[in-house]
């Protein structure tokens, strides 16, 4: 029996790696990316009997995973897959500071990761799997960051930005192909993650939307990772998911 494919970046902490154990169901297979492997996860999938590879992958490299990617898929065998299925999870938050105070480094990073890495992920995948005759999806994991401007966040809301828009060129670009693919780029909410941490923890004078964040985790206001996964595979699954490129779960 084919198997549905699902290849996930950011698989191995918070939200990502909820995503990945709750695909670990019968008929999928998992093809994970992220800068370290977990053991647990590979574990888990043994137990479930679900087909799972993890590349440790830096992100930053994006023409270098991107190739890799593109050559994996294009190494797979006819038929094997019922559909195929792109999520784009991982992004980094550089050091939080005013653009000014922001060293080079750190904004390259953050660009390469939360913006380049996506698109090339976009184009190989797509590009590998063109001729597939099976359903195919990409779900870009954005940010209401990407959506409204806050202070000494200036790449991270960049990078979120950058990636709606490119869903929305993606999205022009699938309609218009016989056997296009279906396009997404979703705001997950607020979740208790280590991001999440960063920017409650920061110091005011250079953050000064920091007690906003601290009062979402008082008031119990953060979804949990394993809610947020729920919720955005819920949404991956919709029926008329694509038709808004750029979407909101928090706007259902």
């Amino acid at each position: 029996m084919p198997y549905h494919l699902t290849i996930l970046t950011g698989a191995s902490r918070g939200m990502g790696l909820a995503m990945a154990q709750q695909l670990l169901r019968p008929g999928q297979q998992l093809l994970c990316l992220s800068r370290q492997t977990n053991a647990e996860l590979a574990t888990q999938a043994a137990a479930h009997n679900v087909p799972l590879e993890q590349w440790a992958q830096d992100l930053s490299s994006a023409s270098a995973a991107a190739e890799r990617l593109h050559t994996w898929l294009q190494a797979q065998p006819t038929g094997r897959f019922a559909s195929a299925t792109l999520i784009n999870n991982a992004g980094v938050i550089p050091p939080i500071a005013p653009l000014s105070a922001s060293a080079p480094e750190d904004l390259a990073h953050a660009l390469r990761v939360g913006l380049e890495a996506p698109l090339l992920l976009c184009a190989a995948f797509l590009g590998a799997t063109e001729s597939w005759n099976v359903p195919r999806k990409v779900l870009n994991i954005s940010s209401g960051l990407g959506r409204r401007a806050m202070a000494s966040q200036a790449a991270y809301c960049a990078a979120k930005a950058g990636m709606d828009h490119f869903t929305r060129c993606l999205a022009l670009d699938e309609a218009l192909k016989p056997h296009g693919a279906k396009v997404c780029s979703l705001a997950p909410g607020v979740i208790d993650t280590t991001m999440q941490t960063q920017l409650r923890s920061a110091d005011a004078a250079d953050f000064p939307d920091a007690p906003n964040f601290a009062h979402l985790k008082t008031a119990g206001q953060l979804s949990s990772a394993d809610d947020a996964a729920a919720c955005v595979l819920a949404w991956l699954e919709r029926a008329d998911f694509g038709v808004e490129p750029v979407a909101d779960v928090r706007r259902a």
